[in-house]
């Protein structure tokens, strides 16, 4: 399918947006937004109706009309027969996704500068839909997280339904100022520059809000892994091989500065053992739902496997320094090793004498991270640690 800039089709400027009114969703909020992130969208008009003779004078309809037709830039997925999904993965697209698929990679390259068709490129853009597309892609059409078998006997401890970005826009249609002056930002489908107050205008406003919120949360993702995430990979992969210089067994990683590193250490993990970075399609062959790497043989992965991460604080010089247990998962809260029971909860000199390495600064009570005031101080910790 092409992911080609929309800018290569257009014969008319600016393009005209149409997606449905009434109830919305973050799907067709952040559709909106990201076709507007493109130089030919961005001055683009947004007109929110579901007649049919008005959305056949859009140029681009996301989320309504019954039809995915990429050629004529009609990205709804509402229609029975629809069962498109993103490349090599399993969930069934929203028009979130249609629209990311289609032009994901000409908005990352416009908005970081890489060549469309660079490695790199590809990395952010299957990074970015596993890690946020695809679960709005999900949540738009009812499929859950975990198989309904697996959480048949499961009772939440307490309701996180009310956080997600999906339930904060849902909020927003709630009209709670509707004897209010419209905002600057109120959009109607009215062309002659004659715009007056009204329900479907303040509507519209909200919609606006929520594709802002979408669309921002969308850019802060994609600048942090195109700044920290992706820079990363060439780190930690050194640290990965170097491993087996700070413990004979490869348990201990060391960072030389703060380091997003668990992604990337789980990838590392599960791919070959090549000296060389995984390619782009070893790194997305495997499903992110798989939060644990894959293990050949139990007893190689026991012996190999990393159990804790050392770093400093800061970047700054004489920083303290840190030692993290490995999660069992990326997701996961449970540690491959917690620290030592007997070191959990204490600080400072009374942590020293019990560890019997001095500088120490303390032990999280749930023993997946601790400090030392140096760097040597934080490698004997985990190198005691690792035997315990």
């Amino acid at each position: 399918m092409s992911t080609s800039p929309a800018s290569k089709r257009l014969k008319t400027s600016p393009p005209l947006i149409g997606t449905h009114n009434g109830h919305f969703h973050a799907d067709e909020a952040l559709a909106v937004y990201l076709l507007r992130l493109l130089p030919t969208y961005s001055p683009s008009t947004l007109l929110r109706t579901r007649d049919p003779s008005l959305l056949s004078t859009c140029h681009t309809v996301v989320d309504v009309g019954g039809e995915y037709d990429p050629a004529t830039d009609r990205y709804d997925h509402h229609q029975r027969t629809f069962n498109t999904t993103f490349p090599n993965r399993s969930t069934k697209l929203s028009s979130a996704g249609l629209v990311y698929m289609h032009f994901g990679k000409s908005i990352i390259a416009h908005r970081t500068g890489l060549d469309p068709e660079a490695e790199d490129t590809s990395l952010l853009y299957r990074k970015l839909y596993n890690e946020f597309i695809e679960a709005i892609d999900a949540n738009d059409n009812g499929i859950s997280v975990y198989p309904p078998s697996e959480t048949a006997n499961l009772t939440k401890r307490f309701n996180d339904s009310g956080v997600t970005l999906s339930s904060l826009v849902s909020d927003l249609n709630n009209d709670f100022s509707i004897s209010a002056p419209p905002s600057s930002e109120t959009e109607t489908a009215t062309t002659n520059g004659v715009s007056t107050f009204s329900p479907q205008a303040e509507e519209d406003a909200r919609f606006l809000a929520a594709s802002d919120l979408m669309g921002k949360t969308f850019l802060r993702k994609l600048t942090a892994y195109h700044s920290t995430w992706l820079p990363a990979r060439s780190t930690v992969l050194k640290a990965y091989e170097s491993r087996f210089d700070n413990d004979a067994q490869g348990r201990i990683l060391v960072f030389g500065e703060p380091t997003p590193w668990k992604d990337h250490l789980y990838t590392f993990e599960s791919s070959s053992s090549s000296p060389s970075l995984p390619s782009f399609s070893s790194l997305n062959e495997t499903s992110t739902a798989d939060k644990q790497p894959r293990q050949a043989h139990p007893q190689q992965q026991q012996k190999h496997q990393v159990l804790y991460v050392l770093y400093p604080e800061s970047a700054s010089p004489g920083s303290k320094w840190r030692i993290q247990a490995v999660p069992v998962g990326r997701d996961s809260f449970e540690s491959r090793k917690a620290l030592p029971e007997k070191w959990r909860g204490l600080r400072d000199e009374e942590l020293s004498a019990v560890v019997g390495v001095p500088g120490c600064v303390f032990v999280h009570a749930s023993g997946f991270i601790g400090g030392n005031e140096t760097e040597g101080g934080a490698r004997e910790m985990a190198a005691r640690a690792v035997e315990m």
